[in-house]
Order: C-alpha cells, then sequence, then structure tokens
C-alpha cells in the first residue's frame, strides 16, 4: 500500500460498500480527492452516497472527474497562481473531511458503548 493509499484508508473503508457497482476504488478516492470544483460538503456527499449510486452514475463521476483534471491541466499555463490556490484549498478541505468521518466514528463508537451499558443495566435489573 502506498503512503497516499494509507493516508485515504479511511476514505477506501468507506468506499468499499458499494454492492451495486463494480469500480476502482482507489482511483475513484484519488479522483475525488483532487477534485478542484467540489468543495467539502460535496465531496462527502458524493463518498456517502457511493452505496447507493448505480453503475452509470459511478462511470459518470469517474468521467467528470477526469475530464475536470483535464481542463484544469489547459488552465494551468494561463491561471497558474488561482489553481494553485484552489489546490491548496482543497488539501485543507480534504483534511477537513478526514476529520468530519472521525468525528462521526468517535460518536457513533460513544453512542455504541452507551448502548451496551443500557443494555447491561438492564439485563442485570433483569428487564
Amino acid at each position: 500500500m502506498t503512503t497516499e493509499e494509507n493516508k485515504n484508508q479511511l476514505f477506501l473503508d468507506l468506499a468499499q460498500n458499494h454492492p451495486l457497482t463494480d469500480f476502482d476504488e482507489v482511483n475513484f478516492i484519488d479522483l475525488l480527492e483532487h477534485s478542484l470544483s467540489l468543495n467539502v460538503f460535496e465531496k462527502k456527499r458524493v463518498i456517502d452516497s457511493i452505496p447507493n449510486l448505480s453503475q452509470f452514475q459511478i462511470d459518470e463521476l469517474e468521467k467528470v472527474f477526469v475530464d475536470e483534471r483535464e481542463e484544469f491541466k489547459k488552465l494551468l499555463a494561463t491561471e497558474a497562481e488561482a489553481i494553485k490556490e484552489l489546490v491548496v484549498k482543497q488539501k485543507e478541505w480534504w483534511e477537513q473531511l478526514r476529520d468530519m468521518y472521525i468525528q462521526e466514528n468517535l460518536k457513533k463508537s460513544s453512542e455504541w458503548q452507551d448502548q451496551a451499558k443500557i443494555d447491561d443495566l438492564k439485563s442485570s435489573l433483569w428487564l
């Protein structure tokens, strides 16, 4: 596993659940991560929707992300400074997105622990 894949393991784990589709999760997450047109909430919406997307929708998203890369490459000669700013912002958003998922996982874990304590208490009281 490369450093980039390891860094994105959280996102890869989230993208693994897609019973309706067949695609390269590593490539898809890379394309999503480096999309300069989507903000953090739009990227989260894409990741959260992966389990429910059709094969056509996944294929179209990949195509859009690849096309976007090509268009930004064409603009690099004339808009380098603006694109650099977008890249920096995108990296910040990706870290923010990672933190959002970590917080969600911590909340879920805490809720499960609380429920387990409630269940233990109920069973000790024969409820």
